[in-house]
C-alpha cells in the first residue's frame, strides 16, 4: 500500500480488519506530502518511485491508497505491472451510489483530485442522474499530517471549509482523500446526522478481498502476521499517528529515501 503520507492508514486499517491473515507493506511519502497541489508530472514521478519500491518487496497486490495518485497514474501502473493494482476512487464512488437517496453527492478532495474530476466521472458512469458537488479542502491534509486532527483548531478549519457545502441539499458526502477519515468525527458533527459520510476504506478492502479470493491468493495460514511500515519523513510523527489510528503500540516504522536504485 502507498499514500502521499499517513492518510492511507485509514484504508490499511480496514484491510487489516477484514483480512487479518494478510501482511501489509505500507509506504507513506510524508517528506513530499501533500500531493494535491503538485503538478501531475510530480505526482506521477513520486507515485512510480513508491510503486517500484513496493513491487521489489515481492508483493502480490498493490493498493494506491491516495486519491490524487489514483486519479493521475493508476491506469499506467496497472498496465505496467503483472500484479493487480487498485485505487480508491472507484470503490468510494460505488459506496456513495449505494447510500444516496436523492442523487446529490458532495465530494471533498485535494486540488488535484477535484481538478481531475475522477469522482464526478466515476459517479456519472455508475448512475448518470447523480449531481455532484466537488469541493477542494487544501487545509485538511496538512492538518492531519501534523497530528492536530482532533483539537479546537481542526474543528474551526473543518467548519470554515465546509460552510458552502451546507446548502447543497446533499444526502451523501465522499471523503475523497484517505487523510480525511481522521477528521470524520468533526466532519459528521458539522454536517449533521442527515448526511451519510463515505470513506473508501471499507469498499476498497472488500475489493482487495474479492480479487485475492478470485485469484486464489488469500493467505489462509495462521502464522504470526508481520506488517512493515515505511515513511520518507519523520518516523516519530508518522509513528505517533499510526500507533493511535491502528491501536498498536508495537508498530515498527522505518525511514527510507526515494528513489532507490
Amino acid at each position: 500500500m502507498m499514500d502521499s503520507g499517513i492518510g492511507g492508514l485509514t484504508v490499511a486499517k480496514e484491510i487489516m480488519r477484514q483480512l487479518p491473515n494478510e501482511n501489509i507493506v505500507y509506504v507513506g511519502d510524508t517528506a513530499r506530502c501533500p500531493y494535491g497541489p503538485r503538478p501531475s508530472s510530480e505526482v506521477k514521478k513520486y507515485t512510480w518511485e513508491m510503486a517500484r519500491f513496493l513491487y521489489n518487496q515481492n508483493i502480490k497486490m498493490l493498493v494506491i491508497a491516495c486519491n490524487t495518485a489514483t486519479a493521475v497514474v493508476l491506469e499506467e501502473i496497472q498496465t505496467a505491472f503483472d500484479i493487480p493494482v487498485i485505487g480508491v476512487i472507484s470503490p468510494g464512488a460505488r459506496s456513495a451510489v449505494k447510500w444516496t437517496k436523492n442523487d446529490r453527492i458532495g465530494i471533498l478532495g485535494t486540488y488535484g483530485t477535484i481538478k481531475s474530476k475522477a469522482y464526478e466521472n466515476s459517479l456519472a458512469d455508475l448512475r448518470p442522474s447523480i449531481i455532484s458537488f466537488p469541493l477542494a479542502c487544501p487545509k485538511f491534509v496538512p492538518l492531519v499530517e501534523s497530528g492536530e486532527h482532533a483539537g479546537a483548531m481542526a474543528k474551526k478549519i473543518v467548519a470554515e471549509t465546509l460552510v458552502e457545502m451546507k446548502n447543497k441539499k446533499i444526502d451523501t458526502l465522499i471523503l475523497g482523500c484517505t487523510h480525511y477519515p481522521l477528521l470524520q468525527p468533526l466532519i459528521e458533527q458539522y454536517m449533521g446526522p442527515s448526511i451519510t459520510v463515505i470513506s473508501s476504506g471499507d469498499e476498497t478492502a472488500r475489493e482487495v478481498s474479492a480479487i485475492l479470493a478470485y485469484r486464489g491468493e488469500l493467505n489462509a495460514r495462521h502464522e504470526k502476521i508481520s506488517h512493515s511500515f515505511y515513511t520518507t519523513g519523520s518516523s516519530k510523527i508518522f509513528g505517533q499517528v499510526a500507533k493511535e489510528w491502528l491501536q498498536d503500540d508495537h508498530l515498527l516504522i522505518d525511514m527510507i529515501r526515494l528513489p532507490r536504485e
